[in-house]
């Protein structure tokens, strides 16, 4: 992208300029990669703290994802009343708040005050995203604008890389090495004086976070954004009224469609990259201990070239329409899960990494052509693609429970498993033909 190409991406027709803007709101998709990576791992951390079932410390993703699923609307419907500015501002304040939150819940040592600061940091999350991606397809001219997203979202696994950088190494790797079943012998004091020793270390890094997130919004609010243009007064701001009209828009109706089996796919791919690489080295003579921090070292580098692949598909886009890489990239997924389904061993693992650099570019791009056609109903339809994330939370329960029958069809299950990503890119493949061909 040469230097003039680079910034006439965040002009308009009539010579408005985005790219200050434009910085600061990429922050924030760092922001929240951040707290979606530093956060995946809390499930075991919680679990070991507690005392609890795995099954309790799973509450920390439906908390989570609730976050995200509960605010979508709420968010768009603010945005709509008053602008992106103040959602993104909103979504900053209750970011830091809850990431705030983690030193009273530290007091109380129970876990359930985790849980709240947990769903209010994901209220603000999902402001943040239902305000920041449509407001950077605004940001210039229709023709660039999902090549604009998808530079925007570039910067989110760099976020997510700092995120799992900092609970591996200054969460799990600083908290106290006993085991679940040794902490289960302790009395009632030694085990309270550990926990607290624990909880001080498990809140530091959301109390840095949330100074930060602080800054940013002194900056955001002294930041002076151009105007949108003026809505236009023929359309229809009743909430119904818009809902019918996103209904009955084919492309983005299977955007959301498309999305949710998208972000499935994601989460299964990197949730159960470990289960998949601690079974294969394990029956390669591994300890399980060496086989799960292997696989871990795996699944920074999928990251890696998640973030790698994401810039080269915004540079690609120069080149082919969206609609078609997507189709493409979801061809490249679908042949590594495969491989990764039938060859298993090592070649398997390392095709289930390579996975991740086909993935880069389709949350982006399925939001851009989704909504990329629905004009003023931007704010609402953006409520409809994060509330899709759900996706996150649904799919990857339903590979668990195939890793859990621990052999199908005389094949491992874990192996059988990766058949539920492998149908979700069947889906994001459909729906880059279908749009190719509309949009043509």
């Amino acid at each position: 992208m040469d230097k003039k190409e680079s910034t006439s991406i965040f002009k308009t027709k009539d010579g408005v300029n985005y790219l200050l803007p434009f910085i600061v709101v990429t922050l924030c998709f760092a922001l929240w990669g951040f707290a979606n990576d530093i956060t995946n791992p809390m499930v075991k951390s919680f679990s070991k703290i507690f005392r609890m079932s795995v099954t309790d410390g799973a509450l920390v993703q439906v908390a989570f994802y609730g976050g995200y699923f509960a605010m979508a609307f709420p968010a768009a419907m603010f945005i709509r009343k008053f602008s992106y500015k103040k959602g993104i501002l909103l979504g900053l304040g209750l970011y830091a708040f809850g990431a705030l939150m983690f030193i009273p819940a530290s007091a109380t040592g129970n876990y359930y005050p985790f849980l709240l600061a947990y769903f209010i940091l994901t209220c603000g999350l999902s402001f943040l995203e239902t305000s920041a991606n449509p407001f950077v397809l605004s940001m210039g001219e229709q023709q660039t604008a999902t090549r604009r997203l998808n530079f925007a979202q570039a910067f989110n696994p760099i976020g997510s890389l700092a995120g799992m950088f900092v609970a591996m190494n200054f969460i799990q790797a600083k908290l106290n090495p006993m085991s679940s079943a040794e902490r289960a012998t302790l009395n009632d004091t030694d085990f309270e004086a550990l926990k607290q020793a624990d909880l001080s270390v498990l809140i530091k890094p959301y109390v840095a976070i949330g100074i930060v997130l602080v800054v940013v919004f002194i900056v955001m609010l002294l930041m002076k954004i151009p105007q949108r243009q003026v809505q236009d007064s023929t359309v229809s701001r009743n909430l119904g009224a818009t809902l019918k009209r996103l209904l009955n828009n084919k492309i983005y109706r299977e955007g959301v469609l498309t999305q949710f089996f998208y972000v499935g796919a994601q989460i299964t791919c990197w949730t159960f990259i470990i289960q998949y690489g601690t079974h294969v080295f394990m029956q390669e003579g591994m300890t399980e201990q060496a086989a799960e921090v292997y696989s871990q070292r795996l699944n920074i580098i999928a990251m890696v070239l998640f973030c790698c692949s994401r810039f080269i598909g915004t540079y690609l886009m120069k080149y082919f329409k969206p609609a078609r890489l997507l189709s493409i990239f979801a061809t490249g997924g679908f042949l590594l899960l495969l491989v990764t389904i039938f060859a298993g061993g090592r070649i398997g693992v390392y095709s289930l990494v390579g996975v991740s650099a086909f993935m880069s570019l389709m949350f982006p791009t399925i939001y851009g052509l989704a909504l990329g056609n629905v004009g003023q109903d931007a704010e609402v339809g953006s409520a409809g693609l994060i509330m899709a994330i759900l996706g996150g939370s649904v799919l990857p329960a339903l590979q668990a429970m195939i890793i859990d029958k621990k052999e199908v069809f005389s094949m491992p299950a874990v192996n059988v498993s990766f058949i539920v990503p492998l149908i979700c890119f069947c889906v994001v493949f459909i729906y880059g033909l279908r749009s190719y061909k509309a949009l043509k």
